[in-house]
């Protein structure tokens, strides 16, 4: 039998590669830019200030998360009928992923609204109140947000599905220096206007956010090879209601338990002492610039795995996914030589005690590790088996490896045996690695790639396994 071929080494497929991936990448670059001057900026106050911020943002963190699992669940099946060509299918999915996310942002904005403070007290102890004084301000001033990202984010998604990412890229752009401007001016009380701190950079993060769904939102209705006009919005989708339960409810669930993990993470983490908090949000800058390439790997290979799939080339998704994750391997291994370059130079930007400044260098070391497995997980669990349509495995994966591994030996670790805090770190991720190895697995056996109505028939992929193996 004719060997087969296992890298993908057509040209075509990295010209596809880099054209939606860079654009993702660019705009990662802004956005991690934003967050590491916002840091900066709240961090040049107090740590008070970065903390009360940081623990905010784990709850809004857990919003974006939700719509997240929404809106890239609904980009698995329009990448698919992009491919297919089969547009009024694409318009449907896209709004019955508007009416999700509306829902789910009005939940969270009731939430903001009636409940801040009772969200805060979960992240700090209950002593602190100072802190969770402050995280409130940063809530209360960030209730227009939700809104906003559920728009933003459906549709940045979709543009991306479709080979649009430049749009999403522009409309970072717009609101790169309006954030950074407008926090400079909340947050230390410049222009004429009063000192806002912690409320300043939510106010800073709020207008930024009208100004790219702006973008965004009016870039998506003037897209000629749409045509998605308002009155689609209330077009009949029944008939792909099921398909859309069927492939985004897992992807949903596994990123809004993701998210919760993590906001049990830091809820651990506040447990531990604001030391360790403050650390942790440095080193999340951090981690943020290390990944940067990693996020528009894990876009690109979604995407193109929905896509040729939904052209039915089996054999092409099997090549490109084995590509992703060789990529994944090296880029894992340059985001750690990158975080052991910078962390010192960045740690020394902020105005942190001696004993802060010892446990964000020890987090740094553990990063290094963790960063190697966060990236190949990222780039298979986000990309090449989300594409794939195996959400159902990816939810049993995060549920298990988070809930059974992370939280358990995270709250060991810091809160009983209150090990150092690089060990604790290590055990608070350790999620990361364990599923690393378990996508890997599941990318070997071929079973990630699952068929979607209204697209190209593959039934011949049970035939293709058995002559592979």
């Amino acid at each position: 039998m004719e060997r087969r071929q296992i890298i993908e080494k057509d040209p075509r497929f990295y010209r596809s590669l880099l054209t939606i991936a860079i654009p993702v990448i660019l705009q990662s670059v802004i956005t991690t830019g934003v967050n590491l001057v916002d840091n900066i900026m709240l961090g040049q106050l107090t740590e008070s200030a970065l903390s009360a911020s940081t623990q905010a943002n784990q709850f809004i963190n857990l919003y974006v998360f939700a719509i997240m699992g929404i809106s890239m669940g609904a980009s698995v099946l329009t990448s698919r009928y992009w491919g297919a060509q089969n547009i009024p299918a694409l318009k449907k999915v896209v709004s019955i992923a508007i009416w999700f996310s509306l829902g789910l942002s009005a939940a969270f904005t009731l939430a903001d609204i009636f409940l801040p403070e009772q969200i805060m007290r979960l992240y700090f102890r209950q002593e602190e109140r100072e802190l969770i004084a402050e995280g409130v301000r940063y809530l209360r001033w960030s209730t227009a947000t939700f809104v906003l990202m559920a728009l933003s984010f459906t549709l940045t998604n979709t543009l991306r599905s479709i080979g649009h990412s430049h749009v999403p890229l522009i409309a970072s752009a717009c609101a790169f220096g309006i954030n950074i401007g407008a926090n400079y001016v909340f947050i230390f009380g410049k222009l004429g206007c009063p000192a806002m701190g912690v409320a300043g950079a939510a106010l800073g993060t709020v207008v930024a956010r009208i100004v790219e769904s702006s973008v965004i939102v009016g870039s998506f209705l003037s897209n000629k090879q749409l045509r998605f006009r308002i009155r689609d919005l209330f077009t009949p989708f029944r008939d792909l209601v099921g398909e859309f339960l069927h492939t985004s409810i897992p992807v949903l669930l596994s990123d809004c338990l993701l998210g919760l993990g993590d906001n049990v993470l830091a809820i651990i983490m506040g447990r531990i002492g604001s030391g360790f908090v403050t650390a942790n949000s440095i080193t999340m800058v951090i981690q943020r610039v290390s990944t940067i390439v990693i996020m528009g790997l894990a876009f690109s290979g979604c995407f193109q795995t929905g896509q040729v799939l939904g052209k039915g080339e089996v054999q092409a998704a099997r090549r490109q996914g084995n590509t992703y994750l060789l990529i994944g391997l090296v880029f894992g291994a340059l985001a750690s030589v990158v975080i052991r370059l910078i962390s010192g130079t960045v740690i020394s930007l902020y105005k942190i005690t001696p004993e802060t400044r010892e446990i964000a260098m020890e987090l740094m070391d553990a990063l290094c590790i963790v960063v190697v497995f966060r990236t190949v997980n990222s780039i298979l669990s986000k990309g090449v088996l989300r594409g794939g349509g195996d959400t159902r495995f990816l939810l049993v994966a995060d549920m298990s490896t988070m809930w059974l591994v992370a939280v358990p030996l995270g709250a060991l670790a810091g809160l009983t045996l209150k090990l150092p805090p690089f060990f604790t770190y290590l055990f608070l991720y350790s999620d990361q690695i364990l599923k690393a190895f378990w996508c890997f697995l599941r990318l070997r056996s071929g079973k990630w790639i699952k068929h979607v109505q209204g697209t190209a028939d593959f039934g011949e992929i049970e035939e293709d396994e058995e002559e592979i193996r």
